[in-house]
């Protein structure tokens, strides 16, 4: 599906929410308050929010990648097995037309091949006639 397609609710623009907004002075008063106390809260309990993210992302163990030979495999490569043949495939032989019945091959239309298998249809064939 194309992006065209998709409603306004996919945005690739960005998740932010902007500035808020309130009703009057009060309200932001009281907005302002909450959020203080509440940092205050976190910090008398010794959990501010960025140090425990920061303390979370330290304590976790690096990943380590290590690129090895499979289990029970003791060489890196298998011999290929000999055939023979001097290149890296064998060439495939060019078919060949051997019978009798087949006059030749003609174009019909937008470079369409036809088999022609007798003076009648040739003549078919070039004044485009099918049938």
């Amino acid at each position: 599906m194309t992006m065209h397609l998709e409603g306004p609710w996919l945005s690739t623009v960005g998740k932010k929410k902007g500035k808020i907004k309130f009703r009057n002075a009060e309200e932001a008063k009281r907005a302002r308050d909450l959020d203080a106390s509440w940092k205050q809260l976190l910090e008398s309990q010794g959990q501010a929010a960025e140090q425990k993210r920061q303390r979370r992302a330290l304590s976790a163990e690096p990943l380590v990648y290590s690129l090895s030979t499979p289990v029970g495999r003791e060489t890196r490569m298998i011999a290929s097995r000999d055939t023979g043949h001097t290149g890296a495939v064998r060439t495939k032989d060019i078919p060949q037309y051997t019978g009798t019945k087949i006059l030749g091959i003609g174009t019909m239309h937008k470079s369409n091949a036809v088999p022609v298998f007798s003076d009648e249809e040739a003549h078919d064939i070039a004044t485009m006639r099918r049938g």
